[in-house]
């Protein structure tokens, strides 16, 4: 562990007190806890690994580590996440049919938490500036099975003209100076200054005066860092509600995990201790500031997020399937279990250069934006015929399928690297392929060989 900065050391010990401050930084030089979620919307839920140590208050989450080349990973079975980390999107209490905002989603943690909260209704906006880290959270939200979510990259100023007074919740879990994860990346450590500190101030400002305008007036705001830092939390609480009008309201947990907000260490507005500190001392995970605010005020006027119904008519004419599409796709379709957010795929489809999806955003208003996916993609038409897509084969994993062809040990790896597979099996045609029963992705067998059909961008 590299040396912690004096200054650093010198501001926690003015904050903290002595002790207390020492006790931090003997616990930044401990060993990160490592945790992982279980995805309730996957049926098979049967684990190898231990549920000992269960997380406070996170359903379905424990303490344990997880490779990313398990099958319960590759298929969308678990997720790792820090385990302070998931308490953001606990927070935000998301009901089904509402409209979610992640605004700074990547890679995804907190957006699968979201879409399992969700239960499949309403609509989940994943947004992530930067494009890299957008694909990996396209990639997560395929895995997971979500299928009501818009993954874009985009800068929040942008996504204002489309969505404003939009969304019942927004969860800012913004860019900070990363304090609170110094034991789990030292290089954290390496950047850090005051200067950093208050550049990022000004950053989560800007970033959340964008979010305020897509937010309906009654609507709730998750703020969250990483850090431990005043100036990125507790005062940027405080300006919200002078700027904003917001109320900061309590959150529902259990006192022994979290130290609250410090009224002292911002403008001594009492209200800040609703807020929440999670200290690595507590031995919940690593450090993490919470708020949950509510916006007060009136709803001025109602934002379109829509083109004219003139000319969501004609583009959507455009991208309608054909009767001969319909053939095609009901020819692969038609064999799984179809899950809910398919049924009646026909009259929800839409086509975008050959690539058939349901979309979570029907409207063409968002049109401009950078969209790395929205809804579910079925998959790709092709010549005189269809080719399911990989996120068709982890939203099928909602429900019992009976093609389904289960490798043994020595194929598991085969697959994975994208090579093809003898099989015993009599089946033809497209099938699912699992390993101890958790769904891969898709393959298609002729004469007892597998094709392989798990993406190339996701080969080990």
């Amino acid at each position: 562990m590299p040396k912690l900065p004096e200054d650093f050391i010198k501001k926690y010990t003015k904050l903290l007190g002595k002790s207390k401050a020492d006790h931090l930084f003997k616990a930044i030089n401990e060993n990160s806890k490592n945790a992982y979620r279980i995805n309730s919307l996957k049926e098979n839920q049967t684990l190898s690994y231990d549920h000992n140590e269960k997380i406070p208050l996170i359903p379905n989450a424990y303490y344990g580590k997880i490779s990313g080349k398990d099958p319960e990973w590759v298929s969308g079975t678990v997720y790792s996440q820090e385990p302070a980390a998931m308490f953001p999107a606990f927070f935000l209490e998301a009901q089904p049919g509402e409209k979610i905002l992640d605004l700074c989603a990547a890679p995804g943690g907190k957006s699968t938490a979201i879409g399992v909260q969700l239960k499949g209704q309403g609509f989940l906006l994943a947004n992530e500036i930067s494009l890299s880290r957008a694909k990996i959270l396209r990639e997560n939200l395929e895995r997971w099975g979500i299928t009501n979510a818009l993954v874009t990259s985009e800068k929040p100023e942008k996504l204002t003209k489309y969505f404003s007074q939009y969304f019942d919740k927004i969860l800012v879990d913004a860019p900070c100076s990363g304090e609170g994860m110094f034991r789990k990346d030292p290089k954290a450590i390496e950047y850090w200054s005051q200067d950093y500190v208050l550049f990022c101030q000004q950053r989560q400002k800007e970033i959340l005066s964008f979010a305020v305008q897509m937010l309906k007036p009654g609507g709730k705001l998750i703020y969250s860092t990483c850090t431990f830092s005043p100036e990125e939390n507790e005062q940027i609480v405080s300006w919200l509600t002078k700027t904003f009008g917001f109320t900061i309201l309590p959150l529902k947990i259990d006192e022994q995990y979290i130290d609250h907000g410090h009224p002292e260490w911002s403008d001594n507005n009492i209200e800040l201790a609703k807020t929440a500190r999670f200290w690595p001392t507590a031995n919940i995970g690593e450090g993490q500031y919470v708020a949950k605010l509510r916006l007060e005020g009136k709803k001025n006027a109602q934002s379109s997020g829509s083109t004219s119904k003139k000319s969501d008519h004609k583009k959507q004419l455009k991208s309608a399937l054909t009767k001969s599409d319909m053939h095609l796709i009901s020819s692969v379709l038609d064999r799984f279990n179809l899950p809910s957010a398919i049924e009646n795929w026909q009259f929800k489809c839409q086509v975008h250069n050959n690539h058939v999806f349901i979309p979570a955003l029907s409207t063409n208003s968002a049109s401009h934006l950078k969209i790395l996916s929205n809804g579910i993609e079925l998959g790709i038409l092709k010549k005189k015929r269809f080719e399911p897509g990989h996120q068709l084969a982890m939203v099928l994993a909602a429900q019992e399928q009976n093609r389904v062809i289960d490798l043994g040990s020595s194929n598991y790896f085969k697959y994975l690297h994208g090579e093809a597979i003898r099989t015993d099996s009599d089946e033809t045609g497209f099938i699912l392929v699992s390993f101890k029963h958790f769904i891969l992705g898709f393959g298609k067998v002729s004469n007892h060989i597998i094709k392989n059909y798990y993406p190339k961008g996701l080969r080990i």
